[in-house]
């Protein structure tokens, strides 16, 4: 048996199993809850009931396929993380994350930083993304070391209510009066497999602010610091506005072209130039927090070049 408390509170069935399960696949899960094996306070119920504080949860011995244990994350990956660390409680970790490296594992990544944080903080159990970064991203990001944390900040995010800026080189002279891009955003998915989000009437409601910081001109190469502010948290978001607007990111291999990434190539530009540099958040405790991530070195050292 086991005891949900506050932190378990408000999980889906399906979803805590799985959660607590490692290493049985969901088709079992889904079978147990199905079978009526899984009992709550000695009743059925379905995959979406929600768990709630106090709720006595059976599950049945479930025997678990043994598979070759997982390599540990390198060392280098785990200290680039823990080097990584801007502000830690009790209940939240922001992390200024490196670009290259990816929130998540999945299509050949065995550890991203959500399964490498897990692997070098064991007694954190219940360590989980409050949000995501693109893997060529770098900055703010925030993970929650407790569920209660996760619902709160998942619900200051719905609300609005947490301020994410970033920093981003477009390409061409982005003018100042240019303040708001407003265009809903679709996803889709080519042939090849490959994931793309464009600006389509039938997508989401998708709003984000700019403004420029600093603008650059070498020989006939133009380019424009923006600091972007997203009203909306969509995938993509950032870098399909900018493109919308006429002033495609730097470094971009998804949504700008070869052509434009290689002239800026010369300026030691090889990754995306987008970087989450501020959030602003409260905490439950009414603490006004404020986390500033520095620009990395190698997208400084671009700025460095132009300013040469």
């Amino acid at each position: 048996m086991i005891n949900i408390d506050s932190e378990d509170a408000g999980q889906r069935v399906d979803n805590y199993l799985v959660r607590i399960l490692k290493g049985v696949p969901k088709t079992r899960v889904y079978r147990i809850i199905r079978k009526g094996e899984v009992r709550v306070n000695k009743k059925r119920v379905t995959a979406d009931y929600r768990l709630q504080d106090g709720d006595l949860l059976r599950v049945p011995p479930v025997r678990v396929s043994e598979k070759a244990p997982k390599a540990a994350p390198g060392a280098v990956i785990a200290q680039k993380l823990e080097d990584a660390i801007l502000y830690e409680d009790n209940s939240l970790i922001i992390i200024n994350k490196p670009a290259g490296i990816a929130v998540h594992g999945g299509s050949g990544i065995s550890y991203g930083v959500i399964e490498t944080l897990r692997n070098i903080r064991p007694e954190a159990r219940g360590l989980e993304l409050v949000h995501r970064l693109d893997r060529d991203t770098s900055g703010c990001l925030m993970i929650a070391k407790k569920r209660s944390m996760l619902r709160y900040l998942h619900a200051q995010l719905r609300e609005d209510k947490i301020s994410k800026i970033y920093n981003a080189l477009v390409l061409g002279r982005w003018p100042s009066r240019k303040v708001l891009v407003n265009a809903p955003l679709l996803k889709n998915t080519l042939r090849s497999g490959e994931r793309i989000v464009t600006v389509d009437v039938e997508g989401k409601r998708s709003k984000t602010l700019y403004k420029v910081l600093e603008r650059f001109s070498y020989a006939d190469q133009v380019a424009t610091l923006v600091e972007a502010s997203p009203v909306t948290g969509r995938t993509h978001q950032i870098r399909v506005h900018c493109l919308h607007a006429g002033y495609p990111i730097l470094g971009d291999n998804k949504y700008t072209s070869d052509e434009d990434n290689k002239r800026f190539r010369e300026f030691g530009l090889k990754r995306l130039f987008l970087h989450a540099a501020r959030l602003k958040l409260v905490l439950p405790d009414g603490q006004a927090l404020t986390m500033d991530a520095p620009l990395p070195e190698d997208l400084d050292g671009v700025l460095g070049a132009f300013r040469d």
